[in-house]
């Protein structure tokens, strides 16, 4: 789970754009995440997750003030989440994240990924069913069973924990995120996380080769061209 992860993490980075699109997207969620929950990344833990998720990601500092002082003012814009899921090339399972301020042109755009890219745009429910909302940390380490020890000391529910190539990756329900990020902080002092997010996690991977890989890049890239496209997730495995 841990490969492919940091493949699907690469494949997501490699067609993300320009930085401009990152940093709007990024903006974008700090602004509803501060909004919503308040501006202070001490009393708001997901704000604090997104900011230092931005961070790592170099969007520049003036970016995150901007949105956190933009929360801070009565009115302004009203963004609502949409979710979009189907299945792509190769008959992959795909799951689109979107934060809209009009829904209609963003199921337009979204369908239109779908229906010009060999995918097909499914219900609500179609695939979430089969992912599963994951906090999912990565890191440098090498003994992954002292690690489970130690949380597993902590009372903490771990789904899944494995080592690969120097990287151990920790998997635990979304809701635990922060209990899981406190404790490896406090068990590893210094430890610096390759992957700290909350995501969907497939269930089990498509293998995707051939034209479809090349058609699943192109999907990709369409769909991270859409403005109000904030995250895709999917199940896809690229063969070679």
């Amino acid at each position: 789970m841990g490969r492919a992860y940091q493949n699907k993490k690469e494949s997501m980075a490699k067609t993300a754009g320009a930085k401009s699109r990152v940093y709007s997207r990024y903006g974008r969620e700090i602004y509803v995440v501060a909004k919503s929950g308040g501006v202070d990344p001490e009393g708001n833990l997901s704000l604090r997750r997104l900011i230092d998720n931005a961070k790592k990601d170099q969007v520049p500092a003036h970016v995150i003030e901007k949105a956190i002082e933009k929360a801070k003012g009565v009115g302004g814009e009203e963004y609502a989440p949409a979710r979009f899921e189907g299945f792509g090339p190769g008959g992959c399972t795909v799951i689109v994240d979107c934060l809209t301020d009009n829904t209609t042109r963003t199921f337009n755009d979204v369908r239109l990924c779908f229906t010009k890219n060999d995918s097909k745009l499914g219900g609500p429910g179609a695939v979430a069913h089969m992912f599963d909302h994951q906090a999912v940390f990565v890191f440098r380490g090498d003994d992954e069973d002292a690690v489970l020890e130690m949380l597993m000391e902590a009372d903490i529910d771990v789904t899944d924990i494995e080592r690969e190539e120097g990287m151990i990756t920790v998997l635990a329900p979304n809701t635990e995120y922060f209990r899981v990020r406190t404790a490896l902080a406090g068990m590893m002092p210094g430890i610096e996380f390759e992957v700290d997010d909350i995501s969907y996690e497939p269930q089990t991977l498509t293998s995707v080769s051939g034209d479809d890989v090349e058609a699943f890049e192109k999907f990709l890239d369409a769909l991270n061209d859409c403005d109000d496209v904030q995250k895709v997730y999917h199940n896809a495995e690229f063969d070679g």
